[in-house]
């Protein structure tokens, strides 16, 4: 499960019959400290979350099971609404990194990236 907080929706009028009735929310994901880390990103409302709360989501296959015995083609799914956070860190303790390193600026400089091992294209892990 991962921890963000609802900033938007979006509105699809065409879309795979699977997802007709199903609310969809820009969530962007949030480090225990609730500062931002990583983009946001498009996740199924499986609960009526609201703007500007604090939701937990997940990602994956699971992100359909909320919605069973349909199998919507959805990878993330917000399951949970936060009422309180409490973080405990020593001021010496780092918090590791959740984000991507950065792009280099001339991408044309950037070698192209493997094929992922767990893409669909390329089979199963």
């Amino acid at each position: 499960m991962y921890f963000g907080r609802v900033v938007g929706s979006v509105w699809a009028t065409i879309k795979s019959p699977q997802m007709v009735g199903q609310r969809m929310l820009v969530v962007q994901p949030l480090t225990p400290e609730l500062k931002n880390t990583g983009k946001p990103l498009i996740c199924t409302d499986g609960i009526g979350a609201g703007a500007g709360e604090l939701v937990y989501w997940v990602r994956g296959k699971e992100a359909s099971f909320p919605f069973l015995p349909m199998e919507p083609p959805i990878d993330t799914t917000v399951v949970g609404i936060v009422d309180e956070v409490h973080v405990k860190r020593t001021v010496n303790e780092e918090v590791p990194a959740l984000t991507a390193p950065p792009i280099s600026p001339d991408a044309s400089a950037t070698p192209a990236a493997a094929p992922r091992k767990n893409s669909r294209k390329n089979g199963p892990c």
